[in-house]
């Protein structure tokens, strides 16, 4: 599947080539995602496509994209996606998530891989080092997962008096395992019961929410994860109808009407692993690229939503954040 529509997004990208360049051989990249929902998937392109602009590579004219996703966040249908993209024999393969990048590590020892991931790399087991990845990966983390602890203190300094705290994973991505001690951490220091609940379907979300009225939890963690963010709306929707204070990794759960978001951007999250890829096209080894750690974090209040929960949100937390929506 190729995506020569993304080319609008970057504003210029199609402009006049002499036919000497027009004629040169395009090189093949394989995109990996574990999602298909539309709106993310075009953040996902406008940043990986203005990185490989920056790159000096541009698709149509010395690029081609071939892309894989998966449908409704069903991971496990990434293994047989990585290997057709193996099969295509692509000059490199971009995973846009963390399931994707296991995905893509399984499938080939050769082909070059570039991650984004919210993840620590190495936590996970994705990569051995930071500084140097080796093998065939590199990529960039954002800082989505590793602030895991402080959205709970975040929550803690808006509902002091709350007991319990509900954490929403996805089974399927393994950044449960090495983000919930640390988040379990932060809530037994503040003398809070965490609950882990999971979700991987969208029937699973409803369930999670029922569980949470019935075990009388006071507010909501949601862990990065693809089948989340795709899910926006929804999970949005299910907190205010279970009036369930909640804080989302990403800003985009804010704007569409989520009390709180803590986390970075995605579109320079790819843009970064974007320009990887270039690099690597350029003839750069992945192993030779250390991972990138974007360190771009904001915290985003929506205050229409607390005045729907009939919360007041404390000037010292209004203060803190980068943007307050009215």
């Amino acid at each position: 599947m190729r995506r020569r529509e993304f080319i609008t997004l970057l504003g210029g990208a199609a402009a006049w080539v002499s036919p000497a360049r027009a004629q040169e051989p395009r090189r093949v990249i394989g995109v990996l995602a574990g999602f298909d929902f539309p709106s993310l998937f075009s953040e996902v392109m406008t940043g990986l496509l203005k990185g490989l602009k920056d790159a000096g590579f541009v698709e149509g004219r010395n690029i081609d994209i071939e892309i894989r996703q998966a449908a409704d966040g069903h991971y496990d249908r990434l293994p047989s996606l990585a290997a057709e993209l193996v099969g295509r024999d692509v000059a490199a393969i971009f995973a846009s998530d963390l399931p994707s990048a296991f995905a893509a590590k399984a499938a080939t020892k050769t082909i070059p891989i570039v991650f984004a991931t919210g993840a620590d790399p190495v936590k996970v087991g994705l990569v051995d080092s930071l500084s140097r990845p080796k093998g065939n990966l590199t990529g960039v983390s954002a800082l989505m997962s590793l602030v895991g602890p402080k959205r709970v203190e975040l929550l803690h300094e808006l509902l002091p008096a709350a007991n319990t705290i509900a954490l929403l994973a996805n089974p399927g991505n393994v950044n449960i395992k090495t983000d919930e001690p640390e988040i379990r951490a932060a809530a037994d220091g503040l003398k809070q019961h965490l609950e882990v609940l999971t979700a991987s379907t969208d029937s699973d979300l409803e369930a999670a929410f029922a569980t949470m009225v019935q075990h009388r939890v006071g507010s909501l963690i949601v862990m990065p994860d693809p089948f989340f963010i795709s899910r926006g709306k929804q999970l949005v929707a299910l907190a205010a109808r279970h009036a369930m204070p909640a804080i989302y990794p990403l800003r985009k759960f804010a704007d569409l009407g989520g009390l709180m978001s803590y986390g970075g951007g995605l579109v320079d999250l790819y843009q970064q692993a974007g320009i990887y890829v270039g690099k690597i096209l350029n003839g750069a080894k992945p192993a030779d690229l250390p991972i990138q750690q974007s360190t771009k974090v904001e915290l985003v209040i929506n205050l229409k939503t607390a005045k729907a929960l009939g919360l007041t949100i404390p000037p010292t937390l209004l203060v803190r954040a980068d943007e307050v929506i009215e």
